[in-house]
């Protein structure tokens, strides 16, 4: 069994295993609170042979001492006013009680202490002894001496029953600490504790008040001169009971002012004892009145308040002549705030009294299910979704209250927990409702996003409860989750875009074209521009400092996007701000493959320029794949821009032998003619001849066969000699495909290096210090049109029609002289006009922006291409 002298000083957890009462626990008084910094706990274990106040045994011990206090507050007072000589019941009692009070004595010598300066647990016997020493010690040993040895000692004239017992009442300061920690214990009503503590008062109050007036009258040298010798003859000799039931009674009536009637003071005694009995109920009934008046206001005062507030509404309503829908709104909410406040629904004032990990906890649990159904809200990351709910405030709005009102500044959004609402806009002067909003719907995010005034009027349908997030608060979530934006951008687009209304339409034509002007405050990725083909929204992101190279997550960037969907003019962008053209995504894909799949050819043109190959991806797999496809114009597209077909995976596996285990002739055919291998071995020690072999095809062995007789033949021609160069240039000729080595351009992205990846310009916080900055596009920037904008030299897109769809991005020259000197050299023509894609001539070089197409006209003709 562990020591019981030993117990933990910590807060809270000061109270020992075992502890019998455990909700007490968490009551106020049950610990001792830390200092700033939490220095003032530093002792954990208490010295050998101390006892902790705190600890649940000795409160237990004090609990009891308490009940023996009432009884010494009950009998002490009655000895000395009735009896002359002790009766031997109550004498044991009081010396078994005098035991237990003596034993206590012996105790608080071992008892730490609280030090009223340091807040700490004084441990030291020495200063506990001299503590108690120097205050309640002499107090207590008197009040525990046994009556009757104390008679004994005292003189003759001063031997009186009972008196001494007088000083025991020293003892009832324990029986108002023990209402003073009950009264803060959560566990106990406080309302019933308060009113016990006044009922006791009074008992005890009335008690001494009747044993005092008995012993007067029975101390009279004259008995028939007393109040109670008026009214019964000797009465030294009635029944006790009575004697103490009468004086009781005359203590009641004294008290309540009720008398004097039948019982009245007669001597001088008695009346000098009552004028101060009188003075004192002044004081005692003031306490009374006082607590109870108190108690009872607690009750009603929150009901007097809301009586207060709606009268002073109706007033106000009134004096300013407001219509009677704004009338009943207002009482409406005003009765339902006091309605959540009476029931104990006062969610959001209990939520902002905790701290924040504990109220993220709560709203976690009570609202994270409902939010991550929200539309709005699909697919961002749980960190995110986790920080929205915790700053979402809970409110409550009755039946036809106004949520939002039309036009207002856009400055909460509002998810519907329960209830519904309806989405109400203004034609004709009239009143239309366009939406009904049920549970688990949100409103007022378009004017959120795009901080444009609100579109609709939000009205309550039924009691409803909504979660608000304030959108200053929206905004700064997002800047750390830059990729949660788009899709919360991405996921009011596709919502619009799914409305039939003419009027949502519109909005999403108004959005888009801010997105496109890059005039949202929600931070969007490159691959959300790319994989929408805007290329304004491209060049926006990119000069405001955006990486090229940013990839997504699944790796791929906003290049694969656009050589997937076949964005010429985006991958132009993306390559001339330092795109790699040769980066891989998580699956080993780059920009070009995903090009070939989708049989873009500008775009795979475009990207053989700027330097892409196929062996900078994992070229094994894409062979395979368009074998595993049975697409044999993949497979050329492949052959032709560069890819090998004998390349094998890391298990040893080609091409050639998925197209065996698949059984397609055709393509083994084109594979065997491409150089693929039929010995090649895989790491199980298979080869695409015994493939054929195991699988029985025929087909493939013939093709195999002829394969091998082919080679001998190409042996027995040129037996160990080189092969001739006449031979080779056969060779290349009878092939359909062009191997002249490619001698790749020296663009713009050449001579820049390429940008490192920074986390910081592709933030938010980044993109907002950009846009800070003076733009030199914007109109009136004051920054001339020269061939430089800020850090990054100015490019322009050229195209000649008529001479190849293909676009060459180059660098704006000083001069029109020189730009169309460099037309003639990319298209192989003499340009002698320059014309903007709407058809108009540019004279001065001046006029050309960062970003421009530009058209070339040759031999005079002037062919305008469609925008």
């Amino acid at each position: 069994m562990k020591n019981w002298w030993k117990v933990k000083t910590c807060g809270v957890e000061e109270i020992n295993e075992g502890s019998i009462d455990g909700g007490s626990q968490y009551s106020l008084s049950n610990g001792v609170l830390p200092s700033l910094g939490a220095r003032s706990n530093r002792r954990v274990v208490l010295r050998q042979f101390i006892i902790s106040p705190f600890d649940p045994r000795y409160r237990i011990w004090e609990t009891f001492l308490v009940i023996l206090v009432f009884y010494t507050a009950w009998v002490s007072p009655y000895e000395f006013g009735f009896l002359q000589n002790p009766i031997a019941g109550l004498a044991i009692a009081d010396n078994v009680v005098n035991g237990f009070f003596a034993i206590d004595i012996i105790l608080t010598f071992f008892v730490a202490y609280l030090d009223p300066q340091t807040f700490l647990l004084i441990d030291d016997w020495k200063k506990i002894c001299w503590r108690y020493v120097s205050t309640w010690f002499f107090f207590d040993i008197i009040s525990t001496l046994p009556s009757e040895a104390i008679e004994k000692i005292l003189p003759h004239t001063m031997q009186a029953y009972g008196l001494f017992n007088m000083l025991r009442l020293w003892r009832l300061r324990r029986a108002s600490k023990m209402f003073s920690r009950l009264e803060k214990d959560r566990n106990i009503s406080y309302f019933w504790i308060r009113c016990c503590k006044l009922i006791f008062v009074t008992l005890f109050a009335v008690h001494c008040a009747a044993c005092f007036y008995y012993y007067i009258a029975a101390h009279y040298p004259d008995p028939k001169k007393t109040w109670i010798g008026v009214e019964m003859d000797d009465f030294h000799k009635a029944d006790l009971w009575l004697r103490y039931v009468t004086s009781i009674y005359w203590s009641i009536t004294t008290l309540t002012t009720t008398g004097y009637g039948d019982l009245h003071p007669v001597n001088i005694r008695e009346m000098v004892f009552d004028i101060l009995f009188m003075l004192f109920n002044l004081g005692l009934t003031a306490y009374l009145i006082g607590n109870m008046t108190n108690l009872v206001v607690h009750g009603t005062s929150r009901t007097r308040k809301f009586r207060d507030t709606i009268q002073a509404a109706s007033s106000f309503a009134l004096r300013n002549r407001l219509p009677v829908r704004l009338q009943e709104q207002m009482l409406a909410h005003l009765c339902l705030k006091h309605r959540t406040d009476s029931e104990g629904l006062q969610q959001q004032e209990i939520l902002e009294s905790l701290p924040k990990a504990i109220k993220s906890s709560i709203s976690h649990f009570l609202f994270y299910s409902l939010l991550d159904k929200v539309y709005l809200f699909r697919g961002v990351s749980n960190d995110l979704l986790f920080q929205l709910v915790s700053e979402m405030k809970a409110e409550y709005f009755p039946p036809k209250e106004d949520v939002i009102l039309e036009n207002e500044a856009p400055t909460d959004l509002y998810v519907l927990v329960s209830g519904a609402m309806d989405l109400i806009v203004h034609r004709n002067g009239a009143e239309q409702v366009v939406q009904v909003v049920n549970s688990g719907d949100i409103c007022g995010e378009i004017g959120v996003l795009c901080y444009r005034p609100q579109l609709f009027t939000v009205r309550t349908r039924r009691l409803c409860q909504l979660l608000r997030l304030n959108r200053t608060i929206l905004l700064s979530l997002v800047q750390a989750n830059v990729g949660d934006g788009a899709i919360i951008m991405n996921n009011l687009l596709e919502h619009l875009q799914q409305q039939t209304d003419p009027f949502m339409q519109s909005r999403l034509r108004e959005i888009e074209n801010m997105l496109a002007h890059g005039r949202m405050d929600l931070p969007l990725s490159l691959c959300f521009a790319a994989a929408r083909g805007d290329e304004p929204l491209l060049q926006h992101l990119l000069r405001r400092g955006s990486e090229p190279n940013e990839p997504d997550m699944n790796g791929r960037t906003a290049l694969h996007i656009a050589a997937a969907n076949g964005s010429e003019n985006c991958a132009v962008v993306l390559l001339a701000y330092g795109a790699d053209p040769n980066i891989n995504d998580s699956e080993g894909n780059i920009p070009l493959w995903d090009a070939i799949m989708g049989r873009h050819e500008s775009v795979i043109k475009l990207l053989l320029d700027q330097g892409a190959t196929l062996a900078s991806g994992d070229m094994p797999q894409y062979a395979c794949y368009a074998v595993e496809q049975d697409n044999l114009e993949m497979l050329k597209d492949f052959v032709r821009y560069g890819g090998n077909v004998s390349a094998a995976k890391s298990n040893g596996t080609t091409a050639l032998h998925t197209a065996v285990s698949g059984g397609n002739a055709v393509i083994v055919k084109f594979l065997l003619k491409h150089g693929a291998n039929p010995d090649a071995t895989d790491t199980h020690g298979w080869t695409p001849r015994s493939l054929a072999d195991f699988n029985g095809n025929e087909e493939i062995k013939a093709l195999f066969d002829s394969k091998d007789e082919a080679s001998q033949q190409s042996t027995a021609v040129v037996p160990d000699k080189e092969v001739s160069p006449r031979f080779l240039n056969k060779m290349t000729s009878n092939n359909s495909m062009d191997v002249t080595p490619r001698v790749r351009e020296v663009t713009w992205a050449d001579r820049q290096p390429r940008r490192q990846v920074n986390t910081f310009r592709n933030s938010l916080f980044g993109v907002m210090s950009a846009a800070t900055r003076a733009d030199p596009t914007a109109e009136g920037s004051g920054l001339s049109n020269s061939p430089t904008f800020g850090n990054q030299p100015a490019r322009v897109i050229l195209r000649c029609p008529g001479k190849g769809e293909a676009a060459k991005l180059v660098m704006l020259p000083e001069t029109i002289q020189e730009l169309l000197e460099i037309g003639c050299k990319k298209f192989g023509c003499h340009c002698t006009k320059v014309l903007t894609s709407d058809g108009a001539e540019v004279d001065e070089i001046e006029l050309v922006r960062d970003g421009d197409q530009l058209c070339l006209v040759y031999d005079d003709k002037s062919i305008i291409p469609e925008n």
